[in-house]
């Protein structure tokens, strides 16, 4: 088993949105206070909520008083987001490997909610941080979301039930080389096929992920297990870096 190679244009849109319809907002909250607090980014500094989805993140880092913009490749997550009030004029449609701002724009960025990792080869990943640096000023903050790699392998579900408002919904999991996949399968209605997406993170263990950041501009200064900034260990279920551009 596999999937495509760019899952994602097809999977972040109305499925993703009905099956995950109340992310958690009290967490959103948590973890922009986790940046705010060790970063100390005075309001009006110009911050960049990368992949930000409908945008919970982003309303909290504007409430913050932060100059905060949010991209996403997905049009149906941004349309989600501007309903949110106050995002208006702050999104824009973009893919990460190739962003659309001068070098230095930004005074900070955030990356939230594993949302790095997506492509097919290693090297779209380079190209990300590639671009995280080059939109950055020098000695700008970056919080980077992550996985525990190991958390994720020892804890893998291989095939879960649920329902998208009756319609039945089986999730399977599992890991193929150095990526874990999950293929969604939402049962036909009134006589239709299946719809099927899929999703694939690479797995990245921290010490390679730190090293990954720090050989394209990104030290990563402190690493967390939580939103509440405990300390990062083998028991975490992520794996939260935030550091400063070099």
């Amino acid at each position: 088993m596999s999937a495509p190679a760019e899952w994602f244009r097809d999977w972040f849109g109305e499925a993703y949105l009905e099956l995950y319809p109340h992310r958690d907002e009290e967490e959103a909250a948590r973890a922009v206070a986790l940046y705010g607090e060790r970063t100390g980014l005075p309001a009006g500094s110009r911050v960049l909520d990368l992949a930000c989805g409908a945008g919970r993140h982003l309303q909290r880092l504007r409430a913050a008083g932060l100059r905060a913009t949010g991209i996403d490749l997905s049009a149906p997550l941004l349309r989600a987001a501007r309903t949110r009030p106050g995002l208006a004029g702050t999104l824009v449609r973009a893919d990460m490997r190739a962003l659309p701002f001068a070098d230095a724009s930004f005074d900070g960025l955030v990356n939230f909610f594993t949302s790095f990792g997506y492509f097919l080869t290693p090297e779209e990943d380079v190209a990300v941080l590639g671009e995280i640096r080059r939109v950055l000023r020098a000695d700008a903050p970056f919080l980077m979301d992550y996985l525990n790699a190991a958390w994720v392998i020892d804890r893998l579900d291989p095939e879960s039930v649920g329902e998208i408002n009756g319609t039945p919904v089986r999730q399977t999991r599992w890991v193929e080389g150095d990526q874990v996949f999950k293929r969604i399968e939402i049962a036909g209605r009134e006589g239709q096929p299946p719809e099927v997406y899929h999703e694939r993170v690479r797995l990245y263990p921290p010490e390679t992920l730190w090293q990954l950041l720090r050989e394209n501009g990104l030290d990563p200064i402190h690493t967390f297990g939580s939103y509440d900034g405990a300390p990062f260990g083998p028991e975490s279920p992520r794996l939260l870096m935030i550091g400063r551009t070099l």
